[in-house]
């Protein structure tokens, strides 16, 4: 067993974990963060993205023994402090970009950082950055508009099915 210290969400945290132990079971059963999701265990689904020292990481793929003196952000803390949504989350709710829910906080992760990254994406650009990142209900198109919303661009009209 080692101890691994940290910052979560801006909090100081300390922990015994052993070697073998990811980023996403710290989280999820350590420390009680069940927003970020395990879809998948094999890096392929998204729902598990967090941001390390600010960069966007799927949390199941990360040894958490190599994260000493790391700041992690999960999706627990982007809402702000009286719980009001922060501009990508309230984007996905006014454009439907969530169905189940399930894929949504790694959705959410995954646009913060693309916007932090290139605040104007284009569509194409913000289908490239969400290719790590995979949902079963909405078909993408509404997550797009969200992601448009959020970044400041108006999405085209919602069509109907």
């Amino acid at each position: 067993m080692t101890r691994l210290s940290m910052k979560v969400n801006n909090k100081p945290v300390s922990v015994e974990i052993e070697g073998r132990t990811l980023l996403v079971q710290v989280l999820r059963e350590k420390l009680g963060l069940t927003g970020t999701h395990v879809g998948c265990d094999t890096s392929q689904c998204g729902a598990c993205v967090v941001h390390v020292d600010g960069l966007a990481m799927k949390s199941c793929s990360v040894l958490a023994g190599g994260l000493e003196g790391c700041e992690v952000t999960t999706i627990e803390a982007m809402a702000g402090p009286n719980g009001e949504l922060n501009a990508v989350q309230q984007a996905f709710q006014d454009f439907h970009g969530l169905q189940c829910g399930f894929c949504t906080p790694g959705m959410v992760m995954s646009a913060q950082s693309l916007l932090a990254e290139n605040p104007k994406p284009t569509e194409t650009e913000i289908r490239h950055y969400l290719e790590g990142n995979l949902c079963r209900c909405t078909g993408y198109h509404n997550i797009i508009r969200a992601i448009l919303a959020a970044s400041g661009q108006n999405p085209e009209p919602a069509t109907a099915v």
